[in-house]
């Protein structure tokens, strides 16, 4: 797959950035070679191979869930621009 101006053009319009005359010319080129290197990348064998999310080996370390401070809704409702009762009171969003 090949990139011509007017396809950058259009990328760039949908990507909201701004694509001066003259910068064309080399972003068609980068944008071409990096579509050069995902079918590069397309051609690799990957049958076998296991996903990854990181590439370093680690675990998350856990910690018990315990409760730290104690409950205390007025401390945390003393903060609510505006409340009702106990909950704080917020723009209805949806009609």
């Amino acid at each position: 797959m090949s990139l011509d101006k007017a396809t950058v053009v259009k990328i760039a319009a949908l990507a909201r950035l701004k694509a001066p005359a003259q910068l064309l010319e080399p972003m068609t080129v980068e944008l071409n070679d990096i579509l050069r290197f995902v079918e590069q990348l397309a051609e690799v064998d990957t049958t076998g191979v296991p996903p990854l999310s990181s590439v370093v080996e680690m675990s998350l370390r856990l910690r018990p869930d315990e409760v730290t401070e104690p409950a205390n809704a007025e401390g945390v409702l003393a903060n609510a621009p505006e409340r009702a009762e106990d909950f704080f009171v917020v723009p209805k969003v949806i009609e």
